[in-house]
């Protein structure tokens, strides 16, 4: 081993030593971001780069069961993607069939999505289905893929499925207005059930949410990271890790 992967391994072991006096967030909320500037840069086609975006997302999940991570939400294809070239988002869905196939492989992770399963091709929607099923109860991670996600169809979902549930129950709408609180939009998420995310990392520098958990996010902590998806390493995971059990939560205050 070369003396600087020596030190950045020392470097790593010590960093990650020193998180255990400190809390960690029981779900991670994740912009996968950056993929195709990796292709840019490598010269390489699209593809690739979300192959090894790809890739990443499995070590990454690795990481999070390492470290006792208990929920993971993955954002790996907006509503907004959907507008890309035929070709590319051909490619970019069956990236993603293979991801949820190795998912299934690893046997020890709960996987559910989230999003809009009806704007996606029936085969990937089935088999982000059939996936979550056969993977209920598993003891690791739980692992939300967000695939044809977006932040305010989330909430407009919510509030019509609330909506048509109080129909279905001889309720009306001033009622309904009437008693509407904060828990009753968080029942009906696409999260529903699931603590909300303590920690929201976006990689490759942008410092936006794009939409992503907009409702879920609003009293999360947020990590930005210069590193492109792929090149997203262990020790800048370790390093939000780090950054973010010494804040002081404030949740509003």
């Amino acid at each position: 081993m070369r003396l600087p992967d020596v030190a950045y391994h020392l470097y790593e072991r010590r960093l990650e030593r020193s998180l255990a006096s400190q809390r960690m967030p029981r779900h991670i909320g994740v912009v996968v971001d950056g993929n195709r500037r990796w292709a840019k840069l490598a010269g390489a086609p699209t593809r690739e780069g979300h192959q090894a975006g790809a890739d990443k997302i499995l070590e990454f999940l690795g990481w999070c069961d390492e470290l006792g991570i208990k929920v993971v939400t993955l954002y790996m294809l907006s509503t907004d993607n959907m507008n890309r070239s035929g070709e590319e988002l051909e490619q970019l869905m069956g990236i993603i069939a293979n991801t949820l196939d190795r998912l299934g492989e690893a046997r020890n992770m709960q996987v559910r999505p989230v999003g809009a399963l009806e704007t996606l091709p029936e085969y990937l929607a089935q088999k982000l289905e059939t996936l979550a099923g056969r993977t209920a109860g598993a003891p690791g991670v739980h692992v939300n893929v967000a695939v044809g996600y977006g932040g305010r169809q989330e909430i407009v979902d919510a509030v019509k499925e609330l909506l048509l549930d109080a129909a279905g129950t001889g309720g009306n709408l001033r009622s309904v207005a009437e008693s509407l609180g904060i828990e009753d939009i968080s029942r009906y998420l696409y999260t529903r059930g699931l603590p909300d995310p303590d920690l929201v990392i976006r990689t490759s520098g942008e410092q936006r949410l794009s939409g992503f958990l907009m409702w879920q996010s609003a009293y999360s902590e947020f990590y930005f990271c210069e590193a492109l998806w792929p090149d997203f390493r262990r020790l800048d995971f370790l390093r939000a890790l780090r950054d973010y059990g010494r804040r002081q939560r404030r949740f509003g205050a």
